[in-house]
């Protein structure tokens, strides 16, 4: 009986790693990535793709901040107008606001000008690909089967519409909503809260009515920031279209957040969830760190970074940072390269760039000091590791108090930040055991999936490139204008009927009563 059932089980065994180890057919993916740290976890899905045969070229700037060469994939270079003092006074302009005054509701709209400002300088750089007649040739004449790019900014798209390809988004989201909104993804205010409003799902009617005045704000915003992408695509491709038109045809979203961090929300069918991707490749430390970690004892050791934008602060916050982790038994490794005061304490080590993922996953790591931005908040709910967040622009304050709500971080503002302050965060997210609680719960639910976010990613990306797109999955919704997606055409049709039939019944009464009337008054007379 037992050698009776070996021989199916074995064929199982022999056709389940045939079937997993048999080649995908290899394609061309043409990537046209984001600058900066949206780049970072884009470079890991680029990355797994050329290992799994696929032809990778990726579309780099010669002006770049992070984006560079590989043995992985093909990187084809492109002039852009700017240079690098131009892009890093940009960059120090969002920078340095960050510091200047505690934010205010009038800081949206300067918020926005230096937005307007950088993505303009950006959106130069797309012309400076698009109208290079020579490189645009030999890129069609490659063959590509998908594109594969990051939609906050227009470059990607723009080129998938010219050169007919399915488009593969990689994004964590547009200003306001344009993804959502392009992909005609329902975004009730009730309960889906706005950027820079602060709120969770569960609001009340003060803050509901606050939402929904946003919600409308952020149609007037997202005409402001875009009108420069509108002009590109409408002048680069000959036709009256919008930015958010030509996102609608986007084959697949690849989403980097799941709800495990995100407030539970509607979304289309293809728009996929892959929180996390960044967490997927962690690996051991370099010598001189592990030994530095491992000597810090029970008391462990603290992650200190604002991100890949921000490696110094202005020297009277620094101060108060290094004051605050004087006091504290932990062992602090901080992303600086700032002034260094002579004092500073022994506990601390300053690095010009830290591993941060793989710090995180170590055993004895107790706390996280970051900005709110995506990576960082992933890689600390991988590793269930509590967290200290200092927002300091973008969407990185609805990050923060998306954490907070669940009990899993403390927030402090950077603006008005003291050593005391720091220091009453840090001990309650290291000494009270529930914050370690709900980052493990948490931690456990995000990890509790039945594929791989880097895998998931992988599937999808092959799956438009083995079917030329999903138009499978491409809601009838792109097709309606705003009254036949709203039902106001059927709503005035039933209005219309139901005030006819209320006329005519009414008139129909009328007639009657005045009827039965006259026949009742000759009937009295006679």
């Amino acid at each position: 009986m037992v050698r009776a059932l070996n021989v199916p089980v074995l064929g199982l065994l022999a056709y389940l790693c045939w079937s997993s180890s048999a080649p995908v057919q290899a394609g061309k993916v043409l990537v046209i990535p984001v600058d900066g740290s949206h780049w970072l976890s884009m470079r890991i899905l680029v990355e797994e793709l050329s290992q799994r045969g696929h032809e990778m070229v990726v579309l780099v700037p010669e002006t770049s901040v992070l984006i560079g060469g590989s043995g992985n994939y093909i990187t084809k270079s492109f002039h852009v107008p700017y240079s690098s003092d131009e892009l890093s006074s940009q960059l120090d302009i969002i920078r340095k606001s960050a510091f200047d005054k505690p934010p205010e509701f009038t800081d949206i709209f300067k918020n926005l000008g230096n937005l307007i400002k950088f993505t303009s300088i950006q959106v130069k750089g797309c012309e400076g690909l698009l109208y290079d007649e020579s490189l645009m040739k030999s890129l069609r004449e490659m063959g590509f089967d998908a594109m594969l790019t990051d939609p906050f900014l227009p470059c990607g798209t723009i080129l998938a519409e010219t050169f007919s390809l399915p488009a593969v988004y990689f994004l964590r989201g547009i200003p306001c909503r344009l993804d959502e909104s392009a992909a005609q993804c329902p975004a009730p205010p009730s309960f889906v809260p706005r950027f820079f409003t602060g709120f969770s799902d569960k609001m009340n009617f003060p803050e509901r009515v606050k939402n929904t005045i946003m919600s409308i704000f952020e149609m007037y915003l997202c005409r402001i920031l875009f009108a420069s992408f509108n002009e590109l695509a409408s002048r680069y491709l000959q036709k009256d279209t919008t930015y958010k038109e030509l996102l609608g045809h986007g084959a697949v979203w690849l989403l980097r957040y799941d709800f495990a961090f995100e407030y539970p929300r509607p979304l289309m069918p293809n728009m996929v969830q892959i929180g996390g991707i960044n967490c997927a490749n962690k690996g051991p430390l370099v010598k001189e760190l592990e030994e530095y970690v491992n000597g810090s004892g029970e008391h462990g050791f603290v992650v200190f970074t604002l991100g890949s934008m921000v490696s110094q602060l202005p020297e009277a916050k620094a101060k108060e940072f290094f004051e605050a982790f004087r006091q504290i038994p932990q062992r602090v490794l901080w992303r600086y390269t700032g002034p260094v005061p002579e004092n500073a304490p022994k506990n601390v080590k300053l690095m010009k760039w830290l591993p941060q993922n793989d710090l995180l996953g170590h055993p004895k790591v107790k706390a996280f000091i970051t900005h709110g931005g995506s990576h960082g908040i992933y890689e600390g709910i991988c590793n269930a590791v509590p967290m200290v967040m200092l927002p300091l622009f973008g969407d990185q304050g609805d990050n923060v108090q998306r954490l907070v709500s669940r009990g899993v971080a403390e927030t402090l503002s950077i603006y008005d930040i003291t050593s005391e302050k720091l220091l009453v965060a840090l001990r309650k997210v290291i000494n009270d055991k529930s914050y370690k609680e709900k980052m493990t719960k948490l931690s456990a639910i995000h990890r509790d999936r039945p594929i791989e976010p880097l895998d998931l990613a992988v599937f999808w990306t092959e799956f438009v490139m083995r079917h030329k797109g999903a138009d499978h999955l491409r809601p009838a919704a792109h097709e309606l204008n705003w009254i036949q997606y709203h039902c106001l055409d059927v709503i005035g049709f039933l209005i219309l009927i139901l005030v006819t039939v209320i006329f005519v019944t009414v008139k129909s009464c009328m007639f009657c009563f005045r009827k039965c009337f006259r026949k009742t008054k000759k009937n009295k007379k006679e």
